[in-house]
């Protein structure tokens, strides 16, 4: 995989950065993909990326789509990497979870931060077009981030994902700040997911079956509360009635929080492929998560005074 250079970049290409930001006196490091047609004197907005738990960037990228989706409608795709073991096995700090990354405290908002100033000195990027998208323990970092450095995004997405947790049933519960701002925000999980549970409780499938997790209802109350919404959604069945789609409206500062309950799926990125294995009846052909989340996304423009 090529480098980011330092003069001229084009696209369509993912490029690999080795930056010099460090967390822990661990060198940290991200892919961006710059879309087709890159033009230098042109803003674009720029989709954060985070994998989940035990994956990385690179299969990330290849998970999601948001590459191809990015060359199609025009923005740049920041995929950053997590800590890990020799590399492997990554994680990312959420506050309350998860692996090495949480166990050490790593600074991943911190991270975060970093990297997009760095994406924002190699490219040109629209700063009030900043969007932050995870999954799994990479949607946790996405909810984290949000609260505390909410006047730095437009809009957010979290995939399979809690705003909070325990490590054990005689652990304190932790839960993300209050954030500053209202912050728009996409929600998508499964029904059925057993590593991240819907209705919240201790995962029947993951190797720290003691670890607890606030359920998919506290985490859109969390955000309707803080982002001034109505309480009671608009809904809408699609998929011949396989997701339930919900939508508070009426939020302070044009936000929105909207939720997508998934029936049946279990703990994956939800697109074409990776649900053909539950969905036997062809049902859900066509959902694509990157799809309905950019959507949602590129709705959303931070005012440049948000902070």
């Amino acid at each position: 995989m090529a480098h980011l250079p330092q003069g001229k970049i084009s696209g369509p290409k993912t490029y690999f950065r080795k930056t010099d930001i460090r967390t822990n006196g661990i060198r940290r490091n991200y892919l961006v993909h710059v879309p087709k047609d890159y033009n230098p004197e042109k803003p674009y907005p720029v989709v954060v990326v985070i994998h989940g738990a035990f994956s990385n960037a690179k299969e990330f990228e290849k998970q999601t789509g948001f590459s191809a989706l990015a060359d199609r409608e025009g923005f740049i795709v920041l995929y950053p990497n997590g800590i890990g073991i020799l590399g492997i096995m990554q994680h990312w700090n959420a506050g309350f979870c998860c692996g090495k990354a949480a166990k050490e405290n790593i600074d991943d908002i911190g991270f975060l931060e970093k990297a997009i100033n760095d994406v924002s000195a190699h490219l040109n990027v629209d700063r009030t077009r900043t969007y932050i998208v995870g999954f799994s323990n990479g949607g946790m970092l996405a909810y984290r981030f949000a609260a505390e450095k909410s006047y730095m995004v437009a809009a957010v997405a979290a995939v399979a994902a809690t705003i909070g947790g325990k490590s054990s049933a005689d652990s304190p519960e932790l839960c993300i700040p209050a954030p500053v701002i209202p912050v728009p925000l996409i929600i998508l999980h499964g029904s059925k997911d057993e590593s991240i549970p819907y209705e919240g409780g201790s995962s029947t499938k993951h190797m720290s079956a003691a670890r607890e997790y606030m359920s998919v209802a506290d985490s859109v109350d969390f955000w309707i509360r803080h982002n001034g919404c109505q309480r009671e959604p608009a809904q809408k069945n699609l998929y011949d009635e396989n997701v339930l789609h919900e939508w508070w409206g009426k939020c302070r500062n044009n936000s929105a929080v909207e939720l997508y309950l998934i029936k049946n799926c279990p703990h994956i990125w939800p697109d074409k492929y990776s649900m053909a294995a539950f969905d036997k009846k062809n049902a859900l052909k066509g959902f694509d998560a990157a799809e309905i989340i950019w959507s949602f996304l590129k709705n959303y423009q931070r005012a440049v005074d948000a902070k």
